[in-house]
C-alpha cells in the first residue's frame, strides 16, 4: 500500500470511479496549523459489506462531532475488495468529504486483505503518529499468526486498534479481538439493523484518536456506554 491514494494492489488501471476517489482525496487539505489526531479508518469493501458500507457512510460525520474540540482529527479512508485491490485516500481534515468519497467506490466480491491494512498502517505509523486504526468487516480469511505479528508492530509505534464486526463469525472474532488485544484497543461486535451501536462506537474510537484517554474517559462520564465498553478493555 502507498501513501496519497496511489495504487497498493497488483491489480491493473483504476476505473473511472477509483479515479475520482483519488483525486477527490488530493484535492482536500489536510490543516496542519495545530497538533491533531490522526485517524486510520478501514473497511472490509468486498461483496458481502454493502449494508456496512452504505451504514458507515451515513454514520461517518458523527465520528468527528465532538474532535474539533479536542484538536481536531485527521482521517484517512483505507478499504478493500476484489482481486488483491487495496487503496487509501490522503488524510482528510475532520472528515470533511468523506461521505462523497466513500459515495464513489462501490463493494465487489474477494477475500479479506486484513494485512495490508495493517501492513498500511505501519508505514504510516513509521512516517508520522498515527494514534488509532478503526477497522470494520465481518470476516477474515488470513494467517491469524501472521495478523497477529504485524498488530504487534504497529502495537510497538503506538497505534491501537479498534476492531468493530458486523455479525458473529467465530473465526473473524478471534483474529479481530486478538489484535485488538495486542495493540491494546478494544473489539466490539454490532448489529448492521441497530445502527446507533456502530454510531456510538465509532463516535467513541474517534474522540480517542483526538484527545487520547482522557477524551475516551470524558465520553464514559457523560453516559456513552459504547465508549465505557472500549475503555474497559483498553491499556
Amino acid at each position: 500500500m502507498t501513501h496519497s491514494g496511489k495504487d497498493v494492489s497488483t491489480a491493473r488501471a483504476a476505473s473511472a470511479d477509483i479515479a475520482a476517489f483519488i483525486e477527490r482525496a488530493k484535492a482536500v487539505d489536510v490543516r496542519s496549523e495545530v497538533k491533531r489526531g490522526r485517524l486510520i479508518f478501514a473497511l472490509d469493501a468486498t461483496l458481502s459489506r454493502q449494508p456496512t458500507w452504505d451504514l458507515a457512510q451515513s454514520l461517518q460525520g458523527k465520528m468527528f462531532e465532538t474532535t474539533a474540540s479536542l484538536g481536531g482529527l485527521d482521517v484517512q479512508l483505507v478499504y478493500f475488495r476484489g482481486f488483491m485491490e487495496c487503496r487509501a485516500s490522503s488524510f482528510i481534515a475532520n472528515g470533511e468529504g468523506l461521505a462523497d468519497l466513500m459515495s464513489r467506490i462501490s463493494v465487489r466480491g474477494g477475500e479479506t486483505q486484513i494485512g495490508k491494512v495493517l501492513q498500511h498502517v505501519r508505514r504510516e505509523a513509521q512516517g508520522s503518529a498515527a494514534g488509532a486504526l478503526i477497522f470494520v468487516g465481518d470476516a477474515m480469511e488470513e494467517n491469524a499468526d501472521k495478523l497477529s505479528v504485524l498488530a504487534g508492530e504497529i502495537a510497538v509505534l503506538g497505534v491501537k486498534a479498534f476492531m468493530f464486526q458486523e455479525g458473529a463469525d467465530a473465526t473473524a472474532a478471534a483474529a479481530f479481538k486478538e489484535i485488538a488485544r495486542l495493540t491494546g484497543g478494544a473489539y466490539a461486535a454490532f448489529d448492521v439493523n441497530a445502527p446507533k451501536r456502530l454510531s456510538d462506537l465509532l463516535a467513541a474510537a474517534a474522540a480517542y484518536a483526538a484527545g487520547g484517554r482522557l477524551a475516551l474517559e470524558k465520553h464514559v462520564s457523560n453516559g456513552g456506554e459504547a465508549a465505557r465498553l472500549l475503555l474497559t478493555q483498553m491499556r
